[in-house]
């Protein structure tokens, strides 16, 4: 999830961003430097600095609506821990 993006004039970029904990297990999918990369490869952009925070930790709260609405659609149970641990 993305916290905060800062688009400087010099075409850098700063962004915040987190896991829905430290042992989210998207993490090993997601992978900062994928995530860099896309970033830079947008026109305009010089350079993007990532960086992986947890606070505020995040909370169901922090979805989006359209998330919500469609949460029963999602499978979870695909994943090797519960949502309800984190």
């Amino acid at each position: 999830m993305i916290y905060k993006i800062d688009v400087l004039d010099d075409g850098n970029v700063n962004v915040d961003m987190t896991f829905t904990s430290p042992s989210c297990p998207a993490a090993r999918f997601l992978f900062l430097e994928d995530v860099r990369s896309k970033i830079e490869s947008v026109s305009g952009i010089k350079a993007a600095n990532i960086e992986l925070v947890f606070e505020p930790v995040w909370d169901q709260s922090m979805m989006s609506e359209k998330l919500v609405l469609s949460w029963d659609s999602i499978n979870f149970l695909s994943f090797p821990i519960s949502l309800n641990a984190i």
